[in-house]
């Protein structure tokens, strides 16, 4: 299952087709998903990857993971950029773009030295969880800047305690919290869109321009992605990532 603002983000920002994939590792062939979609959208999720998938310390007890979709994302992300389909990956989907590029990370952001509690408060409401909490700085001249119209200052949302602690290689970072915390990054050299961002634009992203702008630039790829695909006969369609 997978939350509806994922779908609603995808169908009505991206104005793409939205498919859910199941997480079934080796069960299903990246090859076949590959060949199936025009775009890859990573979603968030209440879980975090294994740390053995980093080399990071064991868990704390009662953290939850999903080793199915780690076992699904994780080869499926790297895969898809090398083959050139479009990728969008918001908060676990980002934390996975990070591991699949070799990189580490933070278990608990708000117990680092220097570092920000960037945690939402459980106990508030979804508007004001999902609210814009802190600003971020945009790298100038990277894609998210371009996205945002030129701006050198955004505010987001923050609904996570993990984070990028070692950024893989072939990332690019895009923005970073007033803290330093690495917020966006995208692929160096990538066939086609590739951009992880932690925080949630899927949250309202029409009400949102930066929002809107990652969400149409992703369905544009797709589109393009498409016209590639149709010249060869293939079937099309976007696809969300459970």
């Amino acid at each position: 299952m997978v939350s509806e603002k994922y779908i609603a983000s995808i169908v009505d920002g991206s104005q793409a087709l939205a498919l859910l994939l199941p997480a079934l590792g080796e069960r299903q062939s990246t090859e076949d998903v590959l060949a199936t979609v025009d775009g890859l959208f990573f979603t968030g999720s209440y879980s975090n990857v294994e740390p053995q998938r980093y080399g990071g310390e064991p868990s704390v007890p009662g953290t939850l993971h999903d080793a199915a979709r780690d076992a699904t994302t994780l080869p499926l992300l790297r895969a898809a950029i090398a083959a050139g389909v479009p990728v969008l990956a918001v908060c676990r989907g980002f934390q996975e773009m990070n591991v699949t590029y070799g990189g580490t990370l933070h278990q608990s952001v708000h117990a680092m030295a220097g570092l920000s509690d960037h945690r939402e408060n459980k106990e508030d409401g979804l508007d004001v969880q999902y609210a814009p909490s802190h600003s971020i700085l945009l790298k100038q001249g990277g894609l998210l800047q371009r996205l945002a119209g030129g701006v050198n200052e955004a505010r987001v949302n923050s609904l996570h305690c993990q984070g990028v602690e070692r950024l893989g290689v072939g990332l690019v970072v895009e923005a970073t919290a007033l803290d330093g915390l690495i917020e966006a990054v995208s692929v160096n050299n990538a066939r086609a869109f590739a951009l992880g961002v932690q925080w949630h634009p899927e949250w309202k992203h029409a009400s949102d321009a930066l929002s809107t702008a990652i969400f149409r630039a992703f369905g544009d790829a797709c589109r393009d992605r498409m016209r590639t695909r149709a010249g060869n006969g293939a079937l099309f369609g976007a696809s969300t990532q459970v």
